[in-house]
């Protein structure tokens, strides 16, 4: 089995991946309001719990920006000790999930869905962490957050805001920005999240500048069981609606995340259903440990790929690195100022809102560009559940919508007799969202005239329509002497 691994490639990957998922567990965690050190166990899990199941080779799993602000929520609303509970019955629906084969299905999500989930996750993600930037708390709401912004940057240009906490969240994000384009050896060397990171806390040290940091106290003084307490976040509708909350956007996250992983690479594709099953296990023991629910998360994936990873191994190797790392240096988690994860999140969510996307839906696909733009606006307006069913429910109304096609023509014929006649042909699909145009050409027919009535074109005629007809044909020869004629008869309506 050790053979089998080539050490040479995932080795070194999986100290990329280490790097590039340090900051961010930490940020995430901080980000969602509980300790720092419940998001590196959920990367632990993510690699030595995860990495070793079957599924997806080269996908990474973690705490993940998307699931930040709906893991706030939870905890403002439940406690940090309910939170363990939340998870482990989302790992238990996501490991049913995945035995009945429902993995694939998640394949059918409307794409435009999807974005404005990301771009509606990312905006609020990033309206919130511009508040830490600059020392200050987030207001509770979407709206309540873009409508402080003003206010913030009045504060942050006058000094009213803490300013070296302003500085250097400001010098991290642009750290962040600027690092790709340094040269390629050294970019490829150090992950811009860890050199950010990294160079805002030797310039908090060294400067002792008065800013707030990480609060460090150890693994075992975070991880714990769920006890009877946390029972009642289960109790009722919100508690039951926040588990299938983070069951539907973690699953969909991460196989959406897999479908762009397999992508990258020319290995072995992923099975849907047992990566499905392998997050369950692994948010079933997050819950366990009382930790963060965890995803594959794109960021750290693609980084494994780049990085020349062949096997699971470098994913695993990944998650002994972290738990290594927690367990004898967690003291050098207290030297990272707050405002700088700040800004590594602000980053991050900038880049979950598709601009390339959006910017070709809106050339291309209008209707598409409203279902991401409505979802995305719905999640910041609402929370991320309800703004997902909102997007869910306006795409398949657009696709009934455009799969309604009814084409209805109406042409005038001379008889041999010298009689003029009507015929109105119909082909498409009738169903009830085109019935009002339908009713309204046929009532707009000369009552005095005769009428062929062919509806031979169409290939589906829902109950709706077929009643709309038999009425309409009834009501014409009641009070018309014209003939009519139908072909093919319509059904008899029951």
């Amino acid at each position: 089995m050790l053979r089998a691994v080539p050490w040479r490639y995932d080795l070194p990957a999986s100290v990329v991946v280490f790097l590039v998922a340090l900051p961010l567990c930490v940020g995430v965690a901080v980000a969602s309001g509980v300790p720092a050190e419940l998001g590196l166990v959920t990367g632990i899990v993510g690699g030595l719990a995860v990495g070793l199941l079957p599924g997806s080779s080269l996908q990474v799993s973690g705490p993940a920006a998307g699931l930040t602000v709906l893991v706030y929520d939870a905890v403002q609303r439940f406690g940090v000790g309910s939170l363990g509970l939340l998870v482990l019955g989302t790992g238990l629906l996501q490991i049913a999930m995945g035995v009945l084969r429902l993995g694939r299905w998640f394949r059918a999500m409307s794409a435009s869905v999807v974005h404005g989930m990301l771009a509606g996750i990312g905006l609020t993600l990033l309206f919130g962490q511009l508040y830490a930037l600059a020392d200050r708390r987030a207001p509770a709401t979407g709206p309540e957050k873009i409508a402080g912004l003003p206010a913030l940057l009045a504060d942050a240009v006058t000094g009213a805001a803490t300013p070296s906490a302003v500085a250097l969240g400001l010098a991290t994000l642009l750290v962040l920005v600027a690092w790709k384009y340094l040269p390629g050896r050294v970019a490829r060397s150090v992950p811009a999240p860890l050199a950010a990171v990294g160079l805002a806390a030797a310039v908090t040290a060294l400067a002792d500048l008065p800013v707030a940091r990480v609060r460090v106290a150890g693994l075992l003084d975070v991880v714990h069981l769920p006890d009877r307490a946390a029972l009642g976040a289960l109790v009722g509708t919100a508690g039951l609606g926040t588990v299938v909350a983070f069951t539907l956007i973690a699953s969909a996250e991460t196989l959406f995340s897999a479908a762009a992983v397999d992508r990258m690479h020319h290995g072995r594709r992923t099975d849907y259903d047992r990566e499905l099953t392998a997050q369950g296990v692994g948010n079933t023991v997050c819950g366990l440990l009382g930790a963060l629910p965890m995803t594959a998360v794109i960021v750290r994936s693609a980084a494994n790929v780049q990085a020349g990873a062949r096997t699971k191994a470098s994913r695993t190797l990944h998650g002994v690195w972290l738990l290594l790392f927690t367990a004898l240096l967690p003291g050098v988690l207290g030297l990272v100022p707050l405002t700088a994860l700040a800004a590594v999140l602000v980053h991050a969510g900038a880049k979950l809102v598709p601009l390339r996307r959006i910017t070709a839906l809106c050339r291309g696909h209008r209707g598409e560009a409203l279902v991401l733009g409505v979802t995305a606006t719905a999640i910041i307006a609402t929370d991320l559940f309800e703004g997902v069913l909102i997007g869910i429910g306006l795409a398949v109304v657009k696709s009934a919508w455009q799969t309604s096609h009814l084409q209805i023509g109406v042409e005038e014929l001379v008889l041999p007799s010298g009689e003029q006649l009507l015929r109105v042909r119909l082909s498409g699909n009738a169903t009830f969202l085109r019935l009002p145009r339908l009713l309204d050409t046929l009532e707009r027919l000369p009552a005095d005239r005769p009428v062929e009535l062919d509806w031979s074109g169409l290939r589906h005629l829902d109950h709706a329509c077929t009643l709309a007809l038999t009425s309409w044909a009834a009501q014409h020869r009641a009070r018309s002497t014209a003939p009519l004629a139908v072909e093919p008869p319509l059904p008899t309506v029951v």
